[in-house]
């Protein structure tokens, strides 16, 4: 008579117990990509913040030294850094003041003030603060300044 042949294989104990550890195993991936992802709608608004400030500030850094505008003065004439104090836009707007498409529940906030910069090296009288303040939909906001000097 022939020895029996071991059969190999594994029990039902052992197939439940490596079904739990998997299952285990996925769960805890599913959670990581679903943090994840949920974030990264939250870096995307907040770089849009910072883009739409930068924007703006480039925008207005770029005009001359100086105020010459009514206080409802229109962006479109807006022609010196300092016209820009006081500007609201509920949506961000471009340079002309068409809406942004998509860009529409930001809140754009700009304030020119007169600053010394580097004291006693640029004084008040020659030098402007412009701050930009983006709100976007999460309600994080951004703020960029950035100084205009009038040159000698």
């Amino acid at each position: 008579m022939a020895p029996r042949a071991r059969c190999r294989g594994i029990t039902l104990v052992e197939l439940i117990v490596t079904i739990v550890v998997i299952a285990a195993a996925v769960s805890a991936v599913l959670a990581v990509l679903s943090v994840t992802a949920a974030r990264s709608a939250d870096d995307l608004v907040q770089t849009q913040a910072v883009m739409v400030a930068q924007s703006y500030l480039n925008e207005i850094l770029q005009k001359p030294f100086g105020v010459d505008c009514a206080a409802a003065c229109a962006r479109s004439a807006m022609d010196e850094a300092g016209d820009y104090n006081g500007l609201v836009n509920v949506g961000a707007q471009d340079q002309t003041g068409a809406p942004v498409a998509g860009l529409a529940t930001y809140t754009v906030q700009v304030s020119v003030s007169n600053s010394a910069l580097g004291a006693p090296a640029v004084p008040p009288a020659q030098s402007e603060l412009v701050t930009v303040r983006v709100t976007p939909p999460n309600g994080a906001p951004v703020i960029l300044s950035g100084y205009r000097t009038s040159y000698p």
